[in-house]
């Protein structure tokens, strides 16, 4: 007797787990775009809908007499935006739509179906994302040193984030990641990795990837600094890395205003567009580009043309690598010794111009000065010459009583 008790509670069991275990579909739908819950059923008549959530229900819809039409019957959680297609429900589909999704929407569905037939159960397990719409790298250095920030915006759930370089270096990567949700539990995601010391031509590699699956994206930078000389070719490096697969590649420029655009090459279709403002400086190898060296070749550069940023960028579908130069054009010594000899030469002609002037003043006066002294009045000239022979006339004793004093007499006058 204890032996079919036994065997009835175990069929009773199995048979209430075979109930419990519906079969479950799972989709995953995107923030503010229609969810589609699928439920099909056998058809038959006076077919009654009703969905519920986490045990709540949701929506109800009844039909009766085998018509088309029937009552809908949203429930406050959906609040409108829940609906079936009628007509469809007649070939035993019971699909719920969900317009405008929202995170909120996220839960276990059930369909339950009851007809003349019998009834129907389907299960249904909503996720609901804001995939990753774009992904950006930058150099920053906000922090008083260099970093590279990794920055991806409204995306939920929270991403995974992971840091790697090429090539592969010893060092260990510390990079710092801050995710925020704002008030509809979106996630802005920011993750900082400090540039490594010494390694100025080191690519750094970001990748994000969801929990829910899908597709992960992968970017990375590159920065060097070069120089070239002003109407000597220089070469800009651009290499894309492994993980990328025919990339488009893209060139700019900037010195600290609007980036202007030098070309663009589709890998796929070979076809080449590039700048008219361009098109007599830049050169790129095709075949190479085939290879994933998208170098640019700077022809005739100028200093003040340019010196500035040129970036190249290699995109794919959830992909992208960039490299930023920055390039500073010196100019040929030849050319700064020859514009400075000018200048000195014009300079030492100027000096030497105001020189003669001086001398030519200087000599007209002097001129002036001696033609002044033969142009004196005779009478003048007359009396100087007859002082000059009276004092040349006189003898010594002559001299002496001009020169006796006043107070004393001569001895021939006294006698």
């Amino acid at each position: 007797m204890s032996a079919i008790h036994t065997w009835a509670c175990f069929l009773l069991c199995i048979s209430f787990s075979t109930q419990d275990k519906t079969p479950a579909v799972t989709v995953v739908c995107a923030v503010s775009e229609d969810c589609v819950l699928p439920c099909s059923f056998h058809p038959g008549s006076n077919e009654t809908i009703q969905w519920f959530r986490q045990g709540l229900g949701v929506y109800t819809f009844k039909r009766g007499d085998g018509s088309e039409d029937g009552r809908n019957k949203g429930h406050e959680q959906l609040a409108g935006r829940g609906s079936i297609y009628p007509p469809l429900v007649s070939h035993g589909n019971a699909t719920l739509i969900i317009r405008r999704s929202g995170l909120k929407d996220r839960g276990t569905y059930r369909c339950h179906v009851s007809t003349s037939e019998g009834e129907q159960n389907a299960k249904v397990i909503v996720k609901v994302e804001a995939p990753i719409q774009g992904l950006s790298l930058d150099l920053s250095r906000l922090s008083g040193y260099e970093e590279m920030k990794c920055t991806v915006r409204n995306v939920f759930p929270a991403p995974r984030v992971t840091w790697t370089t090429e090539p592969r270096t010893f060092e260990e990567l510390r990079p710092i990641t801050r995710m925020l949700a704002d008030k509809h539990g979106l996630y802005t995601v920011d993750s900082r990795l400090k540039r490594l010391n010494g390694r100025p031509d080191l690519l750094y590699i970001c990748r994000v990837s969801s929990s829910y699956g899908g597709p992960a994206w992968t970017t990375s930078l590159r920065v060097r600094e070069i120089r070239g000389t002003q109407g000597r070719d220089l070469t800009l490096p651009c290499k894309a890395p492994d993980y990328l697969t025919h990339p488009h590649l893209q060139w700019s420029f900037s010195n600290g205003e609007d980036p202007s655009h030098i070309l663009t090459y589709d890998t796929k279709s070979g076809h080449s567009v590039s700048s008219a403002t361009w098109g007599n400086h830049v050169e790129l190898d095709r075949f190479k580009v085939e290879f994933g060296d998208g170098s640019l070749r700077l022809m005739d550069p100028r200093h003040s043309q340019h010196s500035g940023s040129f970036v190249c960028v290699f995109s794919a579908p959830h992909s992208m690598h960039t490299e930023r130069n920055d390039v500073t054009i010196n100019e040929l010594m030849g050319e700064r010794s020859s514009s400075e000899a000018s200048y000195w030469w014009v300079a030492g002609l100027v000096i030497a111009v105001l020189v003669l002037v001086l001398v030519g003043v200087l000599a007209y006066l002097k001129l002036r000065g001696s033609a002044s002294k033969h142009t004196k009045d005779p009478e003048e000239a007359a009396e100087l010459h007859l002082v000059k022979d009276s004092t040349e006339g006189s003898g010594p004793l002559a001299v002496s009583s001009t020169n006796r004093p006043s107070g004393v007499q001569n001895t021939s006058e006294l006698t």
